[in-house]
């Protein structure tokens, strides 16, 4: 495994293996159907951090985080994690050390979490269906069910308009998000309950509620009555 690259500013650094990573997905996947690729889906692909699968239909565990959720000057804390070659425990890892609150958090402002909220409601039943989602204090779990629009183009929607509206409530004029966002394509019935699970369950995790009822930051569509 390549050392991962040098970015500008704060978050994870590019990682240079990640293009191969995409290219032997690709290989066994093969392209999206000519109607997705008119769409905009790209199947398999990267954007210089991690890979992403995007294509019609897919379930997707989506997390997306504030600018600063991986400060430069703890830079030797979170690099560390880059390097773990197993994708699912590197995954695991850098996804625990959000939860321990880094950065400004400018999601714990209730008028951010609305804003942010609202818009992950906004276009739900009509460009996508959402299953769960999670506002915690540096970051945003959403488990989403695409159809007519790409994966990348809703979370960069969620960011562009949430972006404006966190600058004119907090006087800010910087960048609010990191440049990319995670995501997981759900296998199964089963992935998925355990996805909602860990989604409901990740502010109590992070230590913020004893309860996950308790946190009025969140969504859940179990299909069973849990």
């Amino acid at each position: 495994m390549n050392a991962p690259g040098r970015s500008k500013g704060n978050g994870p650094p590019r990682r240079p293996e990640v293009r191969e990573v995409v290219r032997r997905q690709r290989d066994i996947a093969g392209d999206p159907s000519e109607d997705g690729q008119r769409k905009g889906f790209r199947g398999w692909h990267e954007r210089g951090y991690v890979p992403h699968r995007d294509e019609p239909g897919l379930i997707q565990f989506v997390t997306f985080r504030l600018a600063d959720s991986f400060p430069s000057e703890l830079r030797e804390e979170w690099e560390r994690l880059l390097k773990i070659e197993d994708d699912r425990k590197r995954r695991i890892e850098l996804e625990a050390w959000l939860d321990l609150g880094k950065g400004a958090c400018w999601l714990k402002d209730e008028r951010v979490a609305t804003v942010v909220a609202e818009a992950l409601r906004h276009f739900d039943g009509e460009r996508y269906r959402l299953l769960a989602w999670v506002i915690m204090p540096n970051h945003v779990h959403v488990l989403v069910k695409t159809d007519q629009v790409p994966l990348s183009k809703i979370v960069r929607t969620w960011k562009q308009f949430t972006a404006r509206k966190a600058n004119a409530i907090l006087g800010h004029s910087g960048a609010v998000w990191q440049a990319d966002y995670w995501d997981t394509f759900v296998r199964d019935a089963d992935h998925e309950l355990k996805t909602i699970r860990y989604i409901r369950e990740n502010p109590v995790k992070a230590g913020l509620v004893k309860c996950w009822k308790d946190w009025p930051w969140g969504h859940w569509n179990f299909r069973s009555n849990e």
